[in-house]
């Protein structure tokens, strides 16, 4: 029984790094589309949404299955709980990469526009924290998941700014009204990345320390 329990936990944590190492390599893609408008990049990140799909379903049977047959304690038990709350997120963030490209398809007429309003920066910011937030629960690390959580109000100051400034220019030039309505979505879908890079690195927290700090 104990020969099973640790072969099961092995699998899962070997399935949960996979995912997350496909949804790294989703939000690189996506981030590069929307920074060279390449189409073929959208088609590549739309094609790829089935896999995480797999996956998230594969890890919550796993994770249930672990719960259900061996009922873990300590940190066997924190793991399958992180790994049910990050599996989660990441297929949240799968998700965000095809809405990105979705945006970057509707707008490739709009390319100046897009490099005047900070959507660039803004999506290297929340690619950075989502990349970091992985790479802290890849490696248990504590000091990079408490630097993603510190770079959350960064990117929603962006975020708040670029959305003034969209209204401001779709107020006086008709011209940007709808590829600026698309911006404005698409700034959301960044924030809301950030976010869940947020939330993954809560997770690690958790799992490291055995110390929840959501909503503090």
């Amino acid at each position: 029984m104990q020969n099973h329990f640790t072969q099961e936990m092995a699998s899962l944590k070997k399935n949960i790094q996979q995912m997350a190492e496909l949804v790294d390599a989703q939000l690189n893609f996506a981030i590069q589309a929307m920074q060279t408008g390449n189409a073929e990049l959208c088609k590549f990140v739309r094609s790829r949404d089935r896999e995480i799909d797999a996956y998230d379903n594969l890890i919550q049977a796993q994770s249930e299955n672990i719960l259900a047959l061996f009922q873990p304690v300590a940190g066997d038990l924190r793991f399958v709980m992180t790994a049910l709350m990050i599996n989660n997120q990441l297929e949240r963030c799968g998700d965000i990469a095809v809405n990105i490209v979705q945006r970057v398809q509707k707008t490739m007429e709009s390319r100046k526009l897009l490099e005047e309003t900070g959507l660039l920066q803004l999506g290297e910011d929340a690619r950075a924290m989502a990349r970091d937030a992985i790479e802290a629960f890849i490696n248990n690390n504590l000091e990079l998941a408490e630097s993603v959580r510190s770079r959350d109000d960064q990117v929603d100051d962006l975020c708040r700014k670029i959305f003034n400034d969209l209204i401001a220019k779709m107020q006086t030039q008709a011209d940007t009204v709808e590829p600026g309505a698309h911006f404005i979505v698409l700034s959301r879908h960044l924030e809301r990345l950030a976010d869940h890079a947020t939330n993954i690195a809560e997770e690690v927290i958790f799992l490291v320390e055995a110390r929840i700090v959501a909503h503090q």
